[in-house]
């Protein structure tokens, strides 16, 4: 955060999210059920798998290991296609008529070789082969966890209200409601903050793909009245602007009006652009993959951080070599909102969390097919579906510690 978001008087902060019909989460659905699919046969399994599609085809390509097994990916890419709502062929996409292309090699063994044993592992004796597995890093980079005191989830409030907006752009689809809706979809909200704290709802942004026949009229009052209206909270509708469809027209959409692929949504995934971003994205990466598991860990600590109280604002950097398991650096910033010294909290961080990758996948249990739920409408702050990373499970300890 700037300077003037903790100070000024006016601050607008925007974040958006999108529908699970959006062309870039088709791919992150279908990657992430590639990956779960693979994880039900082999616990263990390495996978890197990307997807792009566009009108009338899907690639799926990357590279996965795994023990035993088969799964059909052709299959799984229809039903994902299905489940998500593409089951008329007038849409212009549809799972029935889509063709499927599957181009699949093997990890590479050089990279095997550095994450199935850390260096730490291969150059001592000392250290046992199931010491935290002897995992190494997946990769190198910096991964950024978040976590604010702006909602009971602990996350950014203009990232949270997008997530409901889109997810109930679907559910009112899907349930004939709104039976004129087609799957892909957007939402965009600007928050007024004063002082970093939440004013108002000043702008809500609503796009969806509707059938042709259909006014302009008649989509605004029902986006607006039982989708926007039903999710924002009537206290922060002060002067709210609601804007719907703005092009004026949303009939071509999905991958017939433009080209999907996975891991582009990456702060739709996160939060929103109210933090920093390292590393690469998630979907259909194995938890060996730190740019997904290291990720998880981070904002794991930087929720338990501020539910413990220690700061009502918490970004947590912690960066990686491949083929090393300790962390090259561990960084907390709070900016000044911290209730205890900066020294403090790193020592919190460092005797409450374990963030080698051999202990994120057994702290967090991570070697499970729970991936393909987190592909739409965020991976974080998720109140619908129980995800390990976002316990509270440090918040005694932690207070204990500092003697809150």
């Amino acid at each position: 955060m700037t300077l003037n978001f903790m100070e000024s008087e006016s601050y607008l902060f925007t974040s958006e999210s999108v529908t699970e019909g959006h062309p870039d989460k088709i791919c992150d659905q279908i990657s992430d059920g590639v990956l779960d699919a693979m994880l039900k046969l082999d616990p263990r399994a390495r996978v890197a798998c990307e997807v792009s599609c566009t009108t009338g085809l899907v690639v799926v390509m990357g590279e996965i290991s795994i023990s035993e097994g088969y799964v059909d990916i052709p299959g799984l890419v229809r039903n994902t296609i299905k489940s998500i709502g593409y089951t008329d062929p007038a849409y212009g996409f549809d799972y029935q008529t889509c063709g499927v292309m599957v181009a699949i090699d093997e990890q590479s063994s050089d990279i095997s070789k550095g994450v199935s044993n850390a260096l730490e592992t291969r150059s001592s004796k000392d250290m046992s082969d199931d010491e935290v597995e002897s995992l190494g890093a997946g990769d190198q980079g910096m991964m950024v966890g978040f976590a604010c005191d702006e909602t009971p989830e602990l996350m950014p409030l203009p990232m949270a209200l997008s997530h409901q907006l889109t997810k109930k752009l679907s559910e009112v689809r899907k349930s004939g409601e709104l039976k004129y809706l087609r799957p892909d979809g957007k939402s965009q909200v600007t928050v007024e903050y004063a002082k970093g704290r939440p004013k108002r709802v000043h702008t809500v942004l609503l796009s969806n793909q509707h059938d042709p026949d259909v006014a302009n009229e008649i989509i605004e009052k029902d986006l607006i009245e039982k989708v926007a209206k039903d999710i924002i909270p009537k206290d922060l509708l002060i002067d709210t602007r609601f804007i719907v469809n703005p092009s004026g027209r949303f009939v071509i959409g999905g991958p017939v009006g433009d080209t999907g692929l996975t891991g582009r949504k990456i702060l739709v995934d996160t939060y929103g652009g109210m933090a920093r971003h390292g590393g690469g994205a998630f979907s259909g990466k194995d938890p060996t993959k730190v740019d997904r598991s290291a990720a998880y860990a981070a904002r794991w600590v930087a929720k338990n951080l501020v539910a413990a109280g220690i700061a009502s604002r918490a970004e947590v950097q912690v960066s990686y070599a491949i083929g090393i398991s300790a962390p090259i650096s561990v960084s907390v910033e709070t900016f000044g909102t911290n209730k205890i010294s900066n020294h403090q909290i790193d020592q919190i961080v460092e005797t409450h969390f374990d963030l080698r990758p051999g202990a994120i996948i057994r702290d967090l249990d991570l070697r499970r097919p729970i991936y393909a739920q987190t592909a739409s409408y965020g991976h974080f702050g998720r109140t619908d579906i129980d995800l390990p990373w976002e316990k509270t499970n440090k918040v005694e300890a932690i207070k204990k510690a500092i003697s809150f």
